[in-house]
């Protein structure tokens, strides 16, 4: 991606207005050291269950702040219906607390993408959707961030790689509509952001603001559109008596596509086979839906998505997704206790800083025509427990209430995160 010249101006001047704020203490001291070494790990089975696939059990392992340094390792190994692999090494201090990488890699022998009758949040139904069954997945990337004035501002880059195979089309309950047995796909993408962080605390924020802003870059792959997203997300905390805060979150994502892909239906239905259906067959309708998403992609690009662990929590991930999405959140974060206590359970080793009730609101909107953006809005209300950690763990559990009923997850770190 081409960085203009004056983004690079604006970089600067906002890290000499950050050396300026730092002297003149305008923003909250730091409530703790940003840097910690605060040896922790865990080790845990994770069940899945996915659509159209099958069920298992994985287990899910990581290590914080090895030997006495800042570096963290992770893996997660899945059997039953899945197998596969995710190893990874994150916050290794390259240039002592400046110049961080992160880096990792996973193998995994079957996942599957739901794609609903159409995109964006009109006319679709929860149970509205095809499983696109892609096989023998592999991925590997890194990440180099720079961060200068204790984690305040930072610059980032990352590059990611990977790829699949496309192996069917099967219907929500699991059920073969077409075999693909396509030839392996690969695909790569660049990003480059920043972070503006002026709270008390760059894992734990009770008080202050914070900026992240992020371009990733997609080329085209196979018949592809080339394009790139732009992530905005800007977050308010707002202190609650002496140690809970009261969260805001605006996240808006943009597509600007360069070049579309193939637009013609009839040459990606070619890709998955459609023809081979009898006509006017709810399978042939189900495959056609499809195309028609991908040709709407190739059109438009793809922003980020809405649902999952992050954004829109009660809906499944990336339920809905359009070239514009637009987001709101605001959540209360109640700490319990504000605590240093070690902890030893044999599968979990580290040191509570709390223990948090959370209540949060979400609205948002996604379309893939600007001009449509908010004509139709979703919501998830819910509630989460979170327990923090000194090596700068969150291990957070919520459930979620919205139209298409109730989803509990359990996930690690903060929601809302870029």
């Amino acid at each position: 991606m081409e960085m203009s010249i004056r983004t690079c101006i604006f970089f600067v001047l906002v890290a000499l207005t950050l050396s300026s704020m730092a002297e003149a203490s305008i923003f909250p001291d730091r409530r703790k050291n940003q840097f910690a070494t605060d040896y922790g790990y865990a080790l845990f089975p994770y069940p899945y269950s996915l659509p159209g696939i099958g069920t298992g059990l994985g287990l899910v392992g990581g290590a914080m702040n090895i030997g006495g340094t800042h570096t963290d390792a992770y893996g997660m190994a899945f059997g039953g219906d899945i197998t596969g692999v995710a190893l990874g090494v994150a916050d290794v201090h390259v240039l002592p607390k400046t110049l961080i990488l992160d880096t990792g890699f996973g193998s995994i022998s079957s996942a599957t993408i739901q794609s609903y009758s159409s995109r964006g949040m009109k006319n679709t139904d929860k149970n509205d959707y095809s499983n696109i069954e892609l096989g023998d997945m592999t991925y590997y990337g890194s990440r180099a961030t720079a961060t200068f004035f204790e984690r305040r501002f930072e610059l980032y880059g990352a590059y990611y790689q990977g790829s699949s195979q496309l192996k069917s089309i099967r219907d929500k309950d699991g059920k073969l509509i077409v075999e693909t047995q396509s030839a392996r796909s690969r695909g790569h993408v660049t990003l480059l952001g920043t972070r503006v962080d002026l709270t008390d605390d760059y894992a734990d924020p009770r008080r202050g603001v914070r900026l992240d802003i992020g371009r990733s870059l997609t080329p085209p792959s196979d018949s592809g559109p080339d394009f790139y997203i732009q992530d905005i997300s800007a977050t308010g905390y707002f202190p609650l008596g002496r140690r809970s805060t009261w969260a805001f979150n605006y996240f808006r994502s943009d597509a600007h596509v360069n070049r579309q892909g193939v637009i013609d239906e009839a040459k990606v239905a070619e890709k998955y086979k459609c023809a081979s259906l009898p006509i006017d067959s709810v399978e042939r309708t189900l495959c056609d839906n499809v195309v028609k998403n991908e040709v709407a992609s190739n059109t438009y690009g793809t922003a980020s998505s809405l649902g999952g662990f992050s954004r829109l929590r009660s809906y499944s991930a990336s339920r809905y997704s359009g070239a514009h999405t637009r987001f709101y959140g605001t959540e209360i974060r109640w700490n319990l206790t504000d605590e240093s206590t070690p902890y030893d359970i044999f599968i979990m080793k580290d040191i509570r800083t709390a223990w948090q009730i959370a209540l949060y609101y979400e609205v948002g909107s996604t379309a893939d025509i600007r001009s449509e953006l908010g004509d139709a809005w979703r919501t998830s209300t819910g509630i989460g427990l979170r327990m923090v950690t000194a090596s700068g763990v969150v291990f957070r559990a919520d459930v979620a209430a919205g139209s298409e009923g109730v989803s509990p997850s359990i996930f690690i770190g903060y929601p809302w995160e870029l």
